[in-house]
């Protein structure tokens, strides 16, 4: 299954950063937070990516190409150019799409409609960490049989909240109230997801398409009431790194088992 993954953000709240990287790459615990985001793919069982880029794309494709010499030991033949890493690396298989500076997420996701098929994928945003049991949240989609499931949060804050009526969206409103269950990324979705999007850049898929699908009784709720959290400040990621100068693990669930 593919998960499909929102890279092209500017991240304007993270400005003594995103000057000189995108977003995704913020570092976290020695690494960028989308190399923390793809490790808790794997170890479910998800190792097939699709990046959605825009601001400072390229910086992301220049980390995955020089990602396997600049983060292993290796033995370099000068010969003939053969590299042999002396450490198990990563298996991922990576997709990057240029999908526009300014494009919207909506418009993201179905510029790369042919690219993902007509199948069910996942999506998450690229600045978002949980401890999330990604295994769970499908069976769960699967069992709600519905166009698309969202992660909720039960948690006070910015983000949009949902009204919730036996595990399916009555309602979703982005930014429009201080506290309730909110939009903690990590969907599923079905490929009927792309009859409410469209390419022209403006669609906003925590807009119109997600109302629509709440609307409609399309939109399933999966609760997490584990660690979350969304960087949107630099303050965010000074904090997420203090908790890893502590010790704690927090998301890494593939150092928990």
């Amino acid at each position: 299954m593919k998960v499909v993954i929102l890279c092209g953000g500017r991240g304007l709240r993270m400005n003594e950063i995103t000057e000189d990287i995108p977003k995704p790459l913020a570092p976290v615990c020695g690494k960028p937070m989308l190399w923390h985001i793809m490790k808790i793919y794997k170890h479910y069982g998800f190792d097939e990516f699709i990046l959605l880029l825009g601001y400072k794309g390229d910086k992301i494709k220049e980390y995955f190409m020089d990602y396997k010499w600049k983060n292993h030991s290796f033995v370099l033949n000068t010969k003939t150019d053969d590299v042999k890493l002396l450490e198990e690396s990563e298996d991922w298989n990576i997709a990057f799409l240029d999908t526009g500076f300014e494009t919207m997420t909506g418009s993201r996701i179905k510029r790369a409609q042919k690219y993902i098929g007509n199948e069910t994928f996942m999506l998450t945003y690229g600045d978002g960490l949980s401890d999330i049991d990604l295994r769970k949240l499908l069976a769960y989609h699967r069992e709600k049989g519905k166009i698309a499931t969202v992660t909720g949060i039960d948690k006070k804050t910015q983000y949009g909240t949902l009204t919730i009526e036996n595990g399916i969206a009555r309602s979703f409103r982005e930014k429009k109230a201080s506290g309730g269950i909110i939009n903690g990324g990590f969907f599923v979705f079905e490929p009927e997801i792309f009859d409410y999007l469209d390419d022209d850049t403006n669609c906003m898929l925590e807009r119109e398409p997600l109302e629509r699908l709440a609307a409609k009784g399309q939109l399933a709720v999966y609760m997490h009431d584990g660690f979350w959290t969304a960087c949107d400040t630099y303050n965010d990621i000074l904090n997420l790194n203090k908790e890893c100068e502590g010790g704690s693990k927090l998301w890494r669930v593939w150092e928990k088992d």
